[in-house]
């Protein structure tokens, strides 16, 4: 994995009129690897079920240019996020601010940064360095080829409704977000598609730790028969998690299988396929990017025995749950929150260790993006957000897309202050404060106000 440094571009599209390019290249790691997203279980892969890809996306229109990159990993931190970004702007002559990099958050890929919560988790080893240095070259290299691949373009925007992927994952009822945003990308002059991107908000939790093939898990299958139907086979596909925080598969899979992660990205597919032919194109949109970046609270943290106390309930609370037989989506919340429970502890520990003041200086201060296209708004969080927060800026500014697990991580989620009463896996496992979510709403909404 040597690094294969990329020349700085100066290629610059015409001023006039808006252009594009696209380019997908393989990040999947050599050999095997440990894949990261479930804890205690020495989870080394076997295999390749699908590539991990980065698909890379460049716009240029009136008023500047953007970029977007789309990575088939759990997520990564931010500082790697910002030195990438600071190489793809030298490279290819894109402003930082205007380079969104976003983690589909698949569950069956490598360990890409260290995380506080589960330093005590014996069976889960360190982020690699030499894969990071390659992986780093390969963004870089993506993003080189999608601007140099740039001719005249149109663009076309539309959003579907999924159903049957996934709900919100504590209550199948609860809020949720079922709109899938499709941007396509096709060259003026043959309308033939040169990239596709999503966003959509649900964790890609089909495979679980008994699965030990790398793998992109549902939204890989999504770009998959994409490329199958109503877009041509090497078509680069961008998908960008939304505030999925709170959103899973758990309540409408039938297994943890490939062949299940492959019904529900055939079954997104589809929606999505069914939407296109009513797409219409334009050619006149202006791009425009900005940023805003805030401090972020942490979150208080309990007594180390507390925390050790509450734990030891946990585990009470589901091995009963094991043992009586409970609904398997019961044993596994159970499950999860014992997980959070373990990860407190931890994490209490580190609040009078030193540790945790550590990881919070990392991610600060939090940066919230804007890319603009026209009349649709990109934001582009990082870390994990309960759906709740996406919805609360989506009603109040139309025609805006929240991708989130963006440009770094935030060691854990935001959650909402009734998750962090309830005590649920996400509000155990967060270094945040649930205040911060409405921070971030606020700190969107005046963004989004503010003049291009």
């Amino acid at each position: 994995m040597g690094a294969h440094p990329v020349p700085a571009m100066s290629l610059s599209p015409p001023a006039a009129g808006l252009f594009a390019g696209a380019a997908t290249i393989d990040i999947t790691p050599p050999g095997s690897v440990f894949l990261f997203g479930y804890p205690h279980v020495r989870r080394y892969s076997t295999g390749v079920n699908d590539p991990l890809e980065c698909a890379a996306l460049y716009l240029h229109g009136e008023g500047g240019a953007a970029i977007f990159l789309a990575v088939d990993l759990i997520f990564f931190s931010t500082a790697f996020a910002r030195d990438i970004r600071r190489r793809i702007a030298a490279a290819v002559d894109v402003a930082e601010a205007a380079i969104l990099l976003s983690a589909t958050h698949t569950h069956s890929g490598p360990v890409t940064a260290d995380m506080l919560s589960n330093a005590a988790d014996a069976a889960v080893p360190k982020a690699d360095p030499v894969y990071l240095a390659w992986l780093g070259d390969r963004l870089v290299a993506a993003a080189f080829a999608a601007k140099a691949a740039a001719g005249p373009a149109e663009l076309g925007l539309t959003e579907v409704q999924a159903a049957g992927v996934g709900t919100n994952r504590h209550d199948p009822t609860g809020p949720a977000d079922p709109a899938v945003s499709v941007l396509i990308v096709r060259a003026q002059a043959t309308g033939s598609p040169l990239a596709c991107l999503l966003v959509y908000a649900m964790h890609p939790t089909v495979l679980h730790e008994d699965s030990t093939l790398i793998s992109g898990d549902f939204p890989a299958f999504t770009r998959q028969a994409l490329r199958r139907g109503p877009l041509p086979a090497s078509c680069p596909v961008l998908y960008h998690n939304g505030a999925s925080g709170d959103q899973s598969p758990r309540h409408v899979t039938r297994a943890n299988t490939v062949a299940e992660a492959q019904r529900l990205g055939a079954t997104l597919a589809a929606t999505i396929a069914a939407a296109l032919p009513r797409l219409r194109y334009r050619r006149d949109l202006a791009v425009s990017c900005r940023r805003r970046m805030i401090e972020l609270a942490p979150r208080t943290f309990p007594p180390a025995p507390a925390a050790e106390d509450a734990l030891a309930k946990a585990r009470i609370r589901f091995q009963r749950l094991r043992e009586a037989g409970a609904a398997r989506t019961l044993v596994r919340t159970a499950e999860c929150d014992m997980f959070g429970a373990e990860e407190t502890a931890e994490l209490a520990r580190a609040a009078v260790d030193g540790r945790l003041a550590v990881a919070v200086r990392a991610c600060q201060p939090a940066e919230i993006q804007l890319i603009q296209l026209g009349p649709w708004r990109f934001v582009a969080w990082p870390g994990e957000f309960f759906v709740e927060y996406a919805l609360a800026v989506k009603a109040r500014a139309p025609e805006t897309f929240v991708v989130t697990l963006a440009n770094g991580e935030l060691q854990g989620y935001i959650v909402t202050p009734d998750a962090a009463h309830h005590g649920s896996y996400e509000a155990l496992n967060a270094v945040f404060s649930p205040a911060n979510g409405n921070r971030f709403v606020e700190a969107t909404l005046a963004l989004l106000h503010e003049p291009a």
